[in-house]
């Protein structure tokens, strides 16, 4: 089921990004500065670490990806037919991550 969202995810990004308005000030605030670029980045080459099939906004899942620098970054999308809508984008605390930013302690 995995591989069908993130390939459903990497095709809706193909079309164009959607950038919903607590996204970007989630990007936007200046301990975190994530860059659609990084972003783009950890659509295209991310991994997939939890998956969401009954979310309210429709399947999403949250993508774990590195942007500048090999900084960790998280994102949660839902692919929709012509954009994949990135619902929240931010850095994960290490406190509430293990080492490798991948499974929730």
């Amino acid at each position: 089921m995995a591989d069908d969202i993130l390939e459903r995810v990497r095709e809706a990004a193909n079309k164009r990004l959607l950038f919903l308005p607590h996204t970007i000030r989630q990007m936007s605030r200046p301990d975190r500065m994530i860059s659609t670029a990084e972003i783009a980045m950890v659509v295209r080459t991310g991994e997939i670490i939890e998956d969401y099939p009954e979310y309210v906004r429709g399947h999403s899942c949250l993508l774990f990806g590195l942007g500048q620098n090999d900084r960790a970054i998280h994102l949660v999308c839902t692919p929709k037919e012509e954009y994949l809508a990135i619902i929240t984008a931010y850095l994960p605390a290490p406190e509430q991550w293990t080492r490798d930013f991948r499974r929730r302690i």
